[in-house]
């Protein structure tokens, strides 16, 4: 299964995944990573999760084919879909259709006491 893990990363998080990538030469799992929570959520609103579950094992899509399977307006879904692809959540294909190459997603982050 092709999975993608979004999280919150810090430098010392992006380091470490980065220097065990290097001693072990074997490839590491997909992960997208924020600076806070607060960004994290900011990013991705309910409509652009809503995007991103229809698209989940989806082949390419035209933005046209995405507004009709979240039953959303076109206008408003490319606007989603550009924010996505700027994060790094959504690819853009050589023929302009948009991929979410993944079959799943987990989220991973944890809340400490203030």
């Amino acid at each position: 299964m092709n999975e993608v893990t979004i999280g919150i990363s810090n430098r010392q998080t992006i380091s470490e995944r980065f220097l065990s990538a290097w001693e072990s030469n074997e490839p590491q799992a997909a992960y997208i990573g924020f600076e806070s929570e607060e960004q994290l959520w900011k990013t991705l609103t309910l409509k652009r999760w809503q995007i991103l579950k229809v698209m989940t094992g989806a082949d390419e899509l035209s933005i046209r084919e995405v507004a009709k399977l979240a039953g959303r307006d076109i206008k408003a879904v490319h606007g989603d879909v550009t924010a996505l692809l700027l994060c790094g959540l959504l690819d853009k294909s050589d023929n302009g259709k948009v991929i979410f190459p993944y079959d799943s997603v987990h989220v991973d982050f944890m809340l400490h006491a203030a």
